[in-house]
């Protein structure tokens, strides 16, 4: 109840800092920034500019900040993080020096972190515990027991070469900058990016190498073969290569998907996931509260609906809110996606038509369904034999259901490719109230379902009709059934977003939870189009912050660090010319 209080006390303290609605207040001055979009990145891109002494507006159009990283109360009593559901991948950087504990930022690591029920009656658990993963995985293979350690050791030796990646800007070569001093720094911070991949290359040593270069354009499934031998260990392990995305375990370059598996941290430990106290909301009030403090303003209720730009000289003047608000500013940041900034909030004939071909052809596709459920009581597997209703290990971390094999996987893929969702939906199931106690009334629970596949167009009838929403839910919950009975019996209230509702909802074009898709050919310096993956457009002014730059999607905030990052250079460079 403590617990509880301190979260509600911090949660009223936040509210009184952001406007809802109310944005003409802010008309009437030049601000040197405005940010559109309240997800975590945007907030953080308006903290980073904030620090450095910039007036900075944020503009959410929904009644609440936060963007997919947010908590929301739909069923009374019940406080659901309705996408994004764990934490682990926000960088470390962007916690320490916006100071995000202080301002209420509470982990919660999980042990252990994965549970995959049989139908055979066996089990698997999986966890930061060595001893553990030894002892569970030898109960399918003494094989696998033994090569698991080293399979995770090397995931870890990839992701030390990733984090350098991933915390800095692209090494975009830069054509116009006038200045011929600017043209020797942007080449000489160039050289110096690739000195230090050269640097890490040489650190990996060749035999790492190959193996990462293979891990990156592999199939996940022929990663995990040459690996393991286990069918429910491959499969467990497979479903972070396809999370989120369209796209199967023998898709090439799912294998890179594998890292995230160790790519991120809790508390400095690498490879653990966690709940956030609160929800993952708090991850946005956290950063929110650090904007806030630095002097940032944040306004809800603000859609914008374009971007102002002077017809003469073809320069930013600001933007145009649903309300005809009109806000100044010549420097914008979007945290919207790729698609939604250039084709929606500009006016086309801004843009170069190379430019706006390849936006056009930015992949959005998604098989990804969230179901936030309201429970009565814990599910009880049959595999473990419980006899009390205590949280017990196998509630702690992600609940794999109806992946025991690899093909299980492919075959829920390729429904989804035929417009039709998955016979058997490949679910991750969480019960983040298993922790944290601040969420859910007492005795009950919050359960989360990540659910694929279910493609953005079926084949047949639409996502609109609630009898097909409602039988899809149902073949959800019945399928929880075969592995915890009487699981259906106990959900009190849901909520279900499919891809057209987090299209609709979130701004997430096509569904696509990464703001757009997460293949090779649309990462690092492709990510979101050749030529400009390092935060600036075409159009002189205005920036991109959110998941659709790089280094892509997932609650990470490096894309609003490194945004605002950018945004400092060019006004530095501005003010000495």
């Amino acid at each position: 109840m403590r617990s509880a209080a301190r979260f509600l006390a911090f949660r009223r303290s936040f509210s009184s800092s952001v406007t809802a609605g109310g944005a003409e207040t802010l008309s009437g001055k030049k601000w040197d920034a405005l940010v559109i979009g309240g997800g975590h990145n945007g907030l953080t891109a308006a903290a980073y500019l904030a620090r450095a002494g910039l007036s900075v507006a944020v503009l959410e159009r929904r009644h609440i900040i936060g963007g997919a990283a947010v908590t929301e109360e739909i069923v009374p009593g019940f406080r659901f993080s309705r996408c994004s559901y764990l934490q682990s991948l926000l960088r470390p950087s962007v916690i320490r020096e916006l100071d995000l504990k202080r301002h209420g930022l509470k982990l919660l690591r999980r042990n252990p972190s994965s549970f995959t029920p049989c139908l055979d009656g066996r089990y698997l658990l999986l966890g930061p515990d060595a001893a553990l993963n030894h002892s569970e995985i030898a109960k399918f293979s003494k094989k696998d027991a033994e090569s698991f350690q080293a399979y995770e050791k090397q995931l870890e030796r990839f992701c030390e070469f990733m984090d350098f990646l991933l915390d800095s800007r692209t090494p975009e070569i830069r054509q116009d900058l006038s200045s011929f001093v600017s043209q020797v720094k942007d080449k000489l911070q160039a050289s110096a990016f690739w000195s230090r991949c050269l640097q890490q290359t040489f650190t990996l040593g060749q035999k790492d190498m190959l193996d990462f270069v293979e891990l990156l354009v592999s199939p996940a499934s022929k990663v995990l073969n040459n690996w393991f031998e286990a069918e429910v260990l491959k499969a467990t392990l497979a479903t972070d290569a396809v999370i989120g995305a369209m796209a199967s375990v023998h898709t090439p370059g799912s294998g890179y998907v594998l890292l995230h598996h160790v790519m991120g941290e809790t508390d400095g430990a690498r490879g653990v996931w966690s709940y956030v106290e609160g929800g993952m909301g708090s991850v946005s009030l956290a950063i929110s509260n650090a904007a806030l403090e630095a002097g940032a303003h944040i306004v809800t209720n603000a859609e914008v609906a374009q971007i102002t730009v002077d017809a003469a000289s073809g320069a930013i003047t600001g933007v145009d809110l649903a309300d005809g608000t009109h806000l100044l500013s010549s420097v914008i940041l979007s945290n919207a996606t790729p698609h939604r900034t250039f084709m929606e909030l500009v006016s086309s004939d801004v843009f170069p038509e190379n430019f706006l071909s390849a936006i056009k052809n930015t992949d959005y596709s998604s098989g990804t369904t969230k179901i936030n459920i309201a429970v009565d009581r814990l599910p009880q597997f049959h595999c473990c034999n419980s006899i009390h209703s205590d949280v017990g290990p196998e509630h702690m971390g992600t609940i794999h259901i109806g992946s025991e094999s690899m093909e299980e996987i492919d075959l829920g893929y390729r429904d989804a490719l035929n417009g039709i969702p998955s016979k058997r939906p490949i679910i991750e199931m969480t019960i983040p109230s298993a922790l944290d106690r601040t969420i859910s009334p007492p005795g009950q629970h919050v359960v989360n379902l990540f659910v694929q596949y279910t493609p953005y167009k079926l084949s047949e009838g639409s996502w609109q009709d609630h009898n097909i929403r409602e039988s899809f839910a149902q073949k959800c919950f019945s399928l929880i059934d075969e592995y915890a009975p009487g699981f259906s019996s106990s959900i009190v209230g849901y909520d279900m977003l499919t891809p057209p509702d987090l299209e609709r909802e979130f701004g997430l074009t096509g569904g696509n939870i990464f703001h757009g898709a997460m293949g090779l050919d649309s990462l690092f310096l492709m990510r979101p189009v050749k030529g400009w993956s390092d935060y600036r457009t075409p159009l002189k002014g205005l920036y991109l912050c959110g998941s659709g730059a790089h280094p892509g999607g997932g609650v990470m905030g490096a894309s609003g660090r490194n945004a605002a990052s950018t945004v400092l250079q060019d006004l530095k460079r501005s003010s000495n010319a």
